[in-house]
């Protein structure tokens, strides 16, 4: 039997691997699993069960040490070599015993994966060509630093990733892997786990009535709201996004507006709560609204304002995603996903660590016309208003989602690639020893 140890540097790393494992778990000749998060404790991994190898550890920033060098200092006050080094040791011991490795993430599990000395695939979700080009170039104002290696993978990253022992790797979109697949890299354009268990597998037809625009504007404008989920800057974020939120109340005056708050479990609903009050909304009971909608989370809270119902749920985040026409979104995965989904997504830049302006500016280019960025948050609303009034821009939108987000499924479509790149492979065979 094939042992795969899985290898990820994050919260949203875990997630995508988790569903490529829970891919691999299905299969006929599934492979003994196990991995090892590099940053935090994995909890994600153990909820399915995989045992974890090696040490893990939370750090104080979260591992946004990218962000600020206050946050890398933090970090290497907090242990982050010593626990670095043994991670490194664990891998290397595991891979003595034979085996293959899945990386997910960025630079840090492929550069462990490459000095492993064991056969290896990468998962790329940090990097995309389009932070630096699009299908018709390279964009304006980039840097020489972005641009200068012809790739945003630099020339080391290319170097792991072409390496023997490297049998596949998984860019999060076509022009990454077609950009890739110019250095001769083993690179599969398979889509991007992070679309994939959110929308249904077999949605229900679409019907056109005659009467269809009449209704459409009869019925609730619904937008998602994702302040994000890192504490305390969420409830900095929450702030501003209900701000946004007041500006639709003056806006859309001859149309109810539903607000769903996508709310991570680790936020305190009291602190959002006192927000909300602070702007006037009454607190009311969620049981007698009859809204259409079925929320399987009992604790969700609902408030009413002039024309508007906002819901707090931490338990419908698909809901969330898929009923929203357009979102207020201050978040990382999540905004990607709902643009992902085909629609519209205003940001507005937070203070950070996370949601800073260099983040929201990068995830503009990331993301194209799918996301708008504003300077603030009484902004908001005119934006959407503007959209609203032009549909070659919602189907331009629409369009780019699915092209920058891919198609679900990506995870299963990986998983089968895995284990044809690795067939006949055995956690005793001496595969690919020879030194590169």
């Amino acid at each position: 039997m094939m042992r795969l140890l899985c290898l990820s540097n994050g919260h949203g790393e875990d997630m995508i691997a988790v569903r490529i494992l829970q891919e691999l778990q299905k299969h006929p000749n599934a492979p003994e699993l196990a991995a090892l998060p590099l940053v935090g404790e994995g909890r994600a991994y153990s909820q399915l069960g995989i045992p974890i190898v090696g040490t893990v550890q939370t750090m104080p920033s979260g591992g946004f040490i990218y962000m600020e060098g206050r946050q890398l200092m933090r970090d290497l006050r907090g242990g982050l070599l010593q626990l670095t080094w043994s991670q490194f040791k664990a891998v290397r011991r595991w891979s003595k015993k034979g085996g293959v490795i899945l990386a997910v993430g960025d630079i840090v599990p492929l550069l462990f994966a490459g000095l492993s000395g064991a056969p290896y695939t990468f998962v790329g979700t940090a990097k995309s060509e389009y932070y630096v080009r699009d299908e018709a170039g390279e964009l304006p104002n980039r840097s020489w630093g972005e641009t200068w290696s012809g790739s945003v993978y630099y020339p080391w990253e290319r170097w792991l990733m072409s390496r023997r022992r490297c049998k596949a790797v998984f860019p999060r979109d076509k022009l990454t892997t077609e950009t890739l697949q110019k250095w001769s890299i083993p690179a599969f354009d398979l889509g991007n786990p992070m679309m994939d268990g959110i929308a249904p597998e077999h949605p229900a037809p679409v019907f056109y009535e005659t009467n269809a625009e009449l209704k459409e504007m009869q019925r609730s404008l619904i937008v998602t709201l994702l302040p994000g989920s890192r504490v305390p800057e969420a409830y900095n974020n929450w702030q501003k996004i209900v701000q946004a939120s007041d500006g639709f109340l003056d806006t859309f005056t001859e149309r109810t507006l539903l607000f769903l708050g996508a709310i991570a479990p680790a936020l305190s609903l009291d602190v959002l709560r006192e927000t909300l009050q602070g702007y006037g909304w009454c607190e009311q009971s969620l049981t007698a609204m009859s809204l259409n909608l079925h929320f399987e989370d009992e604790n969700a809270s609902a408030f009413t304002k002039k024309n508007a119902t906002l819901i707090l749920t931490q338990n419908d985040y698909n809901l969330c995603l898929l009923k929203g026409d357009c979102a207020i979104a201050m978040a990382g995965t999540a905004t990607e996903q709902f643009v992902g989904l085909g629609k519209p997504a205003i940001a507005i830049p937070g203070i950070g660590p996370q949601y800073n302006p260099i983040f929201a500016e990068a995830q503009t280019r990331l993301l194209g016309p799918s996301l708008i960025l504003v300077e603030q948050p009484g902004k908001v609303a005119s934006t959407v208003q503007q959209l609203l009034r032009d549909p070659d821009w919602l189907q331009l939108i629409a369009d780019n989602g699915s092209q920058r987000m891919g198609q679900p499924g990506a995870a299963k479509r990986i998983a089968e690639c895995l284990m044809e790149r690795f067939e006949g492979f055995k956690a005793t065979d001496p595969l690919d020893k020879s030194p590169e």
